[in-house]
């Protein structure tokens, strides 16, 4: 398939099958000096026997689902790519038959690697990623959907067949141990699939890879720049300073300094080259002062965490609010509460389901003093959305003890380094100050490391934007003080050695609870009860069959309820009965709307006396509905104990009365009402009379 592209795979598993397709140009575009790499994942709704929703009913554009799934694609195949290969680079991976039991963003990583070895394009590859759960205490590859749901470990690895490059996934406040038992697993699986990829660029003919040149180097001048700058570079890199502009701007002077001393035309023909030398020098400095010196740009020890504070109900209107500062990163995040009917609808060919837990991440320019147009979530937004999203996601309460859907906003406002991990501190507060019962706080770290080729290391808590850049990993890690809920790794460099990952993760456990305990400073555990403007939800639970009264046709009566109530009604059918869930800030509304539905779906007595409300007027009586939705005919005979000759001024339309439920009509289940038995009856009326009367004939 697709033999015009430059290499080309379809992987299946079952009945899922995932076509992948690479193109890479020959030559790389003038003054580009990285990596131009594009991954797109796409799932075809045909692959699964459905129609796009919408009303083009065609694939659109991709879906967060399916642009998390490029993310964790791209990062596994970034790092291995020859660092001096520049050009334009692009993998579509396309899910073209689907399988419900499978979850096909596992075989992503596998069939984008296996169409690039198969190529000639340059790749120090082959990688896999591989899904690796603990079910029923049991660690499993890529299983099953349905096992997945018993899981407590869900993480997606990715490596070579020397070493891991990428993790990322949730866990249920699980043990550093454990997490890393399932990293190793998932390594053992990941270098079976590698050796099938060798195979298979054999049997393709083992195709030699292209020659390239994408890069020209002036190693005198590449010399003079590190001679020039590298001494000043270190001490701007000891001097300790915690301001990251003026850093910055240090930095920045050196480069001035130096290209004052060039000719206009050096600097025209060079000034790419220059750029590139100062970028190396400014990391060669960084590291070698962090391994020698122990000191950071910012001065803080390898461990050492940055000063934080935090305040929550700082927005007044809002459901629950809360600002975290770490350093020079900040989070203002909001909690909003709404209904069942605020769902989140997810339509995808693998996922026609919905979330009642939102979170949604905003990188503004202004946070870190950049101009940029807005334009929505880019790819990295939605990345650490969904990072801070799937930690926060376990310790929120079960729907019976919060029936609320729940959406988390989280704006950073000041980033310098962890601004997801941020997230997960301001939304863990945002959430207790919104009096969400949340089972424990959580809070999130991200770790760096910095080794040389000796193999001197130095393990970085709380990396700043700089150390994530210029160092060689970025490991967030989140969690309670019970164990950890999320994790993100990304490496730049090839293996992470074992004692070197353990002691990541004890660090970043100590850097956690430290976080932890600062939060709690500020709010130790959930408010008692919901602001005074949240919406309160309260559940009614009914007989199936009265469902479609409390509806009504074409929802008349549930619209009239929420119109005259001022409340928001959601209803569905559960194992044979009507959840009915009623929301308002109003309580008077919400006791108003049960009182309405109880109405409705309470079963008239015969002998029970209702207040009713004249509805019609006939010539043989009036229809009088002395329940919710319930009417029943009120005969000219049981008016009054007096003949009445005809309804004429006996009743008016919207008259309220006092009525007794006499029959009940087995066949046609109409009901009978009387008002004259709730009437004394007159002294002077013969008993034959009231007989009489009541053996007229009834329409």
């Amino acid at each position: 398939l697709a033999k015009q592209a430059d290499g080309s795979v379809v992987v299946r598993m079952g009945d899922a099958m995932l076509l992948a397709t690479v193109v890479s140009n020959k030559e790389a575009k003038a003054g580009t000096d990285f990596l131009s790499l594009s991954v797109d994942y796409q799932e075809k709704f045909a692959s699964v026997g459905r129609y796009p929703g919408g009303f083009l009913k065609r694939e659109g554009r991709l879906s967060e689902y399916e642009i998390l799934i490029c993310r964790i694609v791209d990062r596994a195949l970034r790092p291995m790519f020859p660092s001096d290969y520049h050009a334009d680079t692009q993998v579509q991976v396309t899910l073209i038959s689907g399988d419900p039991k499978i979850q096909p963003d596992a075989l992503a990583g596998l069939a984008a690697s296996a169409a690039i070895s198969i190529s000639d394009i340059p790749f120090n590859g082959p990688i896999s990623e591989v899904r690796v759960a603990r079910v029923d205490g049991k660690f499993v590859i890529n299983p099953y959907t349905e096992d997945l749901e018993r899981a407590d470990i869900d993480l997606i690895v990715a490596g070579s067949m020397d070493s891991v490059v990428m993790v990322e996934g949730e866990m249920k406040e699980v043990q550093e141990a454990d997490m890393f038992e399932a990293i190793k697993v998932g390594h053992e699986a990941i270098k079976i699939q590698c050796q099938a990829q060798i195979e298979l660029r054999e049997m393709c003919g083992n195709k030699v890879k292209r020659e390239y040149s994408h890069e020209v180097h002036d190693e005198e001048l590449r010399a003079k720049v590190k001679a020039f700058a590298y001494d000043k570079a270190y001490a701007i890199a000891k001097s300790a300073n915690p301001n990251k502009q003026e850093r910055k701007d240090a930095f920045k002077k050196v480069h001035e300094e130096f290209t004052a001393t060039m000719t206009e035309e050096e600097l025209a023909e060079k000034s790419g080259m220059l750029k590139g030398y100062f970028h190396d020098v400014e990391s060669d400095a960084m590291r070698a002062c962090i391994l020698n010196e122990g000191v950071r740009l910012d001065g803080r020890k390898s461990t050492q965490i940055r000063p934080i504070w935090s305040e929550v109900d700082y927005l007044p209107s809002t459901h629950g609010s809360a600002i975290f500062t770490r350093g020079e990163t900040q989070s203002l995040t909001t909690v909003t509460l709404g209904s069942k009917l605020d769902v989140q609808y997810i339509d995808v060919p693998m996922k026609d389901s919905h979330t009642k837990f939102l979170l949604q991440y905003n990188f503004p320019a202004f946070s870190t003093g950049e101009v940029k147009p807005n334009r929505g979530p880019a790819r990295r937004e939605i990345g650490h959305g969904n990072l801070a999203m799937r930690s926060l996601k376990q310790i929120l309460p079960s729907e019976t003890d919060c029936p609320y859907t729940i959406r988390v906003v989280s704006d950073i406002l000041e980033s310098n380094g962890s601004s997801s991990m941020a997230t997960v501190c301001a939304g863990t507060l945002a959430l207790m100050d919104a009096g969400v019962q949340i089972t424990s706080p959580a809070s999130g770290i991200a770790m760096g490391l910095i080794i040389d080729e000796k193999g001197k290391f130095a393990v970085l808590s709380d990396i700043l934007g700089d150390e994530d850049h210029l160092g060689d990993m970025d490991f967030k890690v989140t969690g309670t003080d019970k164990g950890i809920c999320g994790c993100q790794m990304d490496l730049k460099i090839q293996g992470l050695p074992a004692d070197i990952m353990m002691q990541a993760l004890s660090q970043a456990k100590e850097g956690r609870l430290h976080i932890l305990n600062e939060m709690k400073k500020t709010l130790s555990a959930p408010r008692a009860d919901y602001k005074p403007h949240a919406p309160r939800i309260e559940k009614l639970v009914v007989a199936k069959e009265f469902i479609g009264a409390v509806i009504g046709p074409g929802g008349k009566v549930i619209q009239e309820i929420q119109r005259e109530t001022n409340t928001t009604i959601s209803i569905e059918e559960v194992n044979n009965e009507g959840i009915i869930e009623i929301a308002s800030s109003d309580k008077n509304g919400i006791e108003a709307a049960k009182t309405w539905i109880k109405g409705i779906v309470a079963i008239p007595e015969v002998g029970e006396v209702y207040e009713g409300k004249v509805k019609n007027i006939m010539d043989f009586g009036a229809f009088v509905e002395f329940m919710p939705g319930k009417d029943g005919l009120l005969h000219i005979s049981e008016v009054t104990w007096e003949r009445l000759e005809s309804m004429k001024g006996a009743l008016n339309g919207g008259d309220k009365i006092q009525v007794k439920l006499i029959e009940v009509d087995k066949k046609t289940g109409k009901y009978r009402l009387s008002r004259k038995v709730l009437l004394p009856k007159p002294e002077n009326m013969p008993e034959t009379e009231g007989r009489q009367q009541r053996r007229q004939p009834q329409s």
